[in-house]
């Protein structure tokens, strides 16, 4: 059985080839096609000779803004009217269900 020799690539090669799959648009797959490289190969070049990125992540993570602590207040003053109004409601409910339930006996 015959073994594979390894393949040797100059780091100029390397080089080359990373910034070709950064910058034509290409996925990282069709540039190692063109190249006759697996991909593997080539993302691990591009993890060696790739500058690493400064400045904000290439895919940012949305963050959720929190609503301000002015409109916490005023929901929270809403809701506690709103409490206020549902209890007195059920206080007179209470008072008419024991008005009512005494005379019909």
């Amino acid at each position: 059985m015959k073994s594979k020799k390894r393949r040797h690539f100059p780091d100029a090669f390397k080089r080359e080839a990373v910034e070709r799959a950064r910058t034509s648009g290409l996925t990282i797959i069709e540039v190692a096609e063109e190249l006759g490289l697996h991909e593997t190969v080539l993302r691990r070049w591009m993890r060696r000779f790739d500058p690493p990125v400064t400045g904000p992540a290439r895919r940012p993570i949305p963050q959720a803004q929190g609503p301000s602590p002015a409109d916490l207040a005023a929901e929270n003053a809403r809701l506690k009217r709103e409490l206020q109004k549902a209890e007195m409601e059920r206080d007179i409910l209470k008072k008419a269900a024991l008005i009512f339930g005494k005379g019909s006996r």
